[in-house]
């Protein structure tokens, strides 16, 4: 009927898309001007702090994008416009791969908004946007990899491998997706897999192909050089770490499940969009997604798995799922098919809304009695920073330490340019930036409620510790009102061993 809304029509409207992108975009901002910095990005923040070829858990370019910013000092409200900008890219990037596999498939009518999809299951998926609003590794590899899979889609049209600039631009990107973190092998081979795929051994004939692959050893070199330098000791680290345990399906099954609500059931259309890609150019295409998820799924019965790490491969899935969409609402003219897809959309809405709630809100007033509360670590601790500086000017200390490494990251970058030490017996980064608490060394010691340790006291039965330690204040981290954990500062002297760090009782 003219005149009458239609919600094809709207979908295929490219302002719908920029709707879509708008909306997330100022959520990412508003969030990340209200939340502080988590363990993870205070700890990579910390890199820009230190720049070095790499570093012993991951390689250097999460810290030196921050570089700059971090130089200037930099609010956090301002550093989170990188991953920000980082998600629109890459979202950007997924609407493009999608409108140009549409048009590869004649069985769709052209029109019907597959960039759309594509961009909206992507600004469903909850656990994306912690990923656009924090920078880790992974945000920077999941632009990366929908940027290589643009450039590999490209390279698989007849006659576009003879363009030396786009071998060259596919080097470049490969080497930096390699600067990003290690898993970006994944993308490196099914950059591979789909060139071979599309045009067979003949393609190593070419000496293009050959030139990317040197080009992108030079720019992930520095991480080869810091290695050689340090025994190798990052690619050991990553080896054991990879290992795991052993293998149980209980772990496995329950990283299945935890991914299906971390990512939604709408990128799960990538499916349909692969098998509706099997008869044209770009069906090897999906292994962008298959090659890292399946090795990251098997490695989760280890229990050396965690949730994020995937999202890179989500990321490739996501204009496989805006084409599925497409085709799953264009089979018929039925319209519980349309309302069905719009009850899931609102589902992930309201989930991802609710993450980004608990976030702001710091759990409150659900999860403010619990121990541990995963949305206090946000909160807190650049107060906790300030006041730990000004601790220990007064107390005559040159350090600030913690008994465990994630809560040095935050204190570390809080309280910067205090070195911080880690009292834990593992070898880890903080050992490169400031090395062990010296034997006899004084320091100013913070402990957090949501990881509370005893205080690490030499007795005569174990002579491992500090001589005395004095409670000098407690902070409490108030939120909206609500006080969601206790810091507790201690001038703690005389330290005479390395203590095996004990978490109180609750």
């Amino acid at each position: 009927m003219a005149g009458s809304f239609s919600f094809k029509a709207w979908f295929a409207d490219p302002w719908a898309t920029r709707l879509v992108l708008a909306c997330a975009f100022v959520l990412h901002y508003a969030l990340g001007a209200t939340v502080g910095l988590s363990v993870d990005e205070a700890h990579y923040a910390l890199y820009a702090t230190h720049l070095a070829l790499s570093y012993f858990d991951h390689p250097p370019l999460v810290g030196w994008v921050q570089w700059p910013l971090v130089a200037l000092s930099a609010p956090v409200d301002v550093l989170r416009w990188i991953p920000e900008l980082l998600w629109l890219g890459a979202a950007l990037l997924v609407f493009q791969i999608a409108e140009r596999l549409q048009a590869l498939m004649p069985g769709i009518r052209q029109g019907m908004g597959a960039g759309f999809w594509a961009v909206l299951v992507m600004a469903l998926a909850p656990l994306l946007h912690v990923l656009g609003i924090g920078l880790l590794p992974d945000t920077l590899l999941m632009f990366f990899t929908a940027l290589l899979m643009w450039q590999t889609l490209g390279l698989m049209a007849p006659g576009a491998t003879a363009s030396g600039a786009r071998w060259l631009g596919l080097g470049v990107v490969l080497g930096l997706a390699g600067l990003s973190k290690y898993t970006a092998i994944f993308a490196a081979l099914a950059v591979a897999a789909c060139l071979l795929a599309a045009h067979g051994l003949r393609l190593l004939r070419s000496p293009w192909p050959w030139v990317a692959v040197l080009l992108a050893i030079v720019v992930v070199s520095p991480v080869a050089l810091w290695n050689y330098q340090n025994g190798w000791i990052s690619f050991i680290y990553q080896t054991q770490h990879g290992k795991g345990g052993g293998w149980h399906g209980v772990p496995f099954i329950q990283f299945l499940v935890v991914q299906l609500f971390a990512y939604g059931p709408l990128l799960l259309w990538g499916v349909s969009g692969w098998w509706a890609l099997r008869a044209t150019a770009a069906r090897a295409l999906p292994v962008f997604f298959v090659l890292p998820f399946v090795v990251l799924a098997g490695l989760s019965g280890g229990g050396s798995s965690l949730p994020h790490w995937t999202a890179p491969a989500w990321v490739a899935l996501a204009p496989l799922a805006g084409v599925g969409l497409v085709g799953f609402l264009q089979r018929s003219a039925s319209v519980w098919r349309t309302w069905f897809v719009a009850g899931l959309a609102a589902v992930q809405l309201v989930m991802g809304l609710v993450l980004m709630g608990l976030m702001a809100s710091g759990g409150a007033p659900w999860l403010t009695s619990a121990r541990p509360n995963p949305f206090a670590d946000v909160h807190g601790w650049e107060q906790a920073g300030v006041r730990a500086r000004a601790l220990a000017q007064q107390q005559g200390l040159q350090s600030v330490s913690a008994q465990n490494w994630t809560l040095a990251s935050r204190i570390g970058w809080y309280a910067r340019p205090l070195p911080v030490h880690v009292l834990e017996d593992r070898f880890d980064q903080f050992d490169f930036w400031a090395g062990d608490l010296p034997q006899g060394g004084n320091t100013l010691l913070v402990d957090w409620s949501q990881m509370a340790y005893e205080v690490p006291l030499a007795t005569p039965a174990t002579p491992h510790g500090f001589v005395s330690c004095t409670l000098l204040e407690t902070l409490p981290a108030v939120h909206w009102g609500t006080t969601l954990s206790t810091f507790y500062f201690y001038d703690c002297r005389q330290w005479v061993g390395e203590p095996q760090p004990r978490l109180r009782n609750p």
